[in-house]
């Protein structure tokens, strides 16, 4: 499980982009964290895994915790050795190394069980075992994404981190992550917090949902009902009273009700 509660984050000593923010990602279930570009859901995960150091930001209020462990103090390795796991937004493989090179970096916290545990991930995505030998840049960018998950995947993490796992990927290839992420939920038992833009994607999958503008969640509630609700469904899925026609577009008045 893993919990934030009431979190604040600061780059600079002065900018301020976290709100107070708390959620709770429940052990063994999808919880996808939805928000337009800029309302803080990178600067969460980066407070979660312990990379706001690199970036100038720290948490400055709050706590967070990892199966009942405090860890917004912690160091990045120290995380990921007590069972977090990140796939980053863009991928960021090791674009020199070869994919089991790759797979072998994130597996690194792992005291034994190495090989057998690569093996888990080439049966998990069959495409990287045939491209085992295979330098990681010269891969499309769908196998390079699901590199990355399965390097994550590698150090067996109670609870991953997906930071936009479908950008820039074509509609077939979010198919195949999506059914990756279910199938990796499932059959491992691994927690997810999903950050995502595709919001469609996202609540068609999870279990619970939140949503995130100007560094503070302003709405959770089972994914079920936000794909119902009509504010979701007007700002993020375009489904509602938005996508009739572009002349609703142009002369739609009504605020977000959070931010009434």
């Amino acid at each position: 499980m893993l919990t934030v509660k009431n979190v604040e984050v600061v780059y600079n000593d002065v900018i301020q982009v976290l709100r107070g923010v708390s959620l709770t990602v429940e052990k063994g279930r999808i919880t996808a964290l939805l928000g337009a570009n800029g309302a803080g859901k990178t600067t969460l995960l980066r407070a979660v895994s312990g990379l706001l150091d690199i970036h100038d930001g720290e948490v400055t209020k709050g706590r967070i915790e990892l199966n009942g462990r405090a860890v917004h103090t912690w160091p990045p390795a120290k995380i990921v050795s007590a069972g977090l796991g990140q796939v980053l937004e863009g991928r960021r493989v090791f674009a020199e190394f070869t994919v089991e090179e790759n797979l072998r970096i994130g597996g690194h916290t792992r005291r034994s069980g190495l090989h057998e545990s690569i093996e888990e991930i080439y049966h998990l995505f069959p495409v990287l075992k045939e491209r085992r030998r295979r330098t990681a840049g010269y891969l499309s960018g769908g196998e390079q994404q699901m590199l990355a998950m399965g390097r994550a995947l590698v150090a067996q993490p109670d609870v991953i981190l997906l930071d936009e796992p479908s950008l820039g990927l074509a509609p077939r290839i979010v198919q195949q992550i999506k059914d990756l992420v279910v199938q990796v939920n499932q059959e491992r038992g691994t927690t997810v917090l999903l950050v995502e833009q595709n919001a469609m994607m996202a609540l068609s999958i999870a279990h619970q949902g939140y949503v995130m503008e100007q560094g503070k969640i302003v709405m959770d509630d089972a994914a079920a009902n936000l794909m119902e609700n009509e504010d979701i469904r007007d700002f993020y899925l375009g489904r509602g009273e938005l996508s009739t026609s572009y002349r609703n577009l142009k002369h739609y008045k009504r605020r977000k009700r959070w931010l009434s």
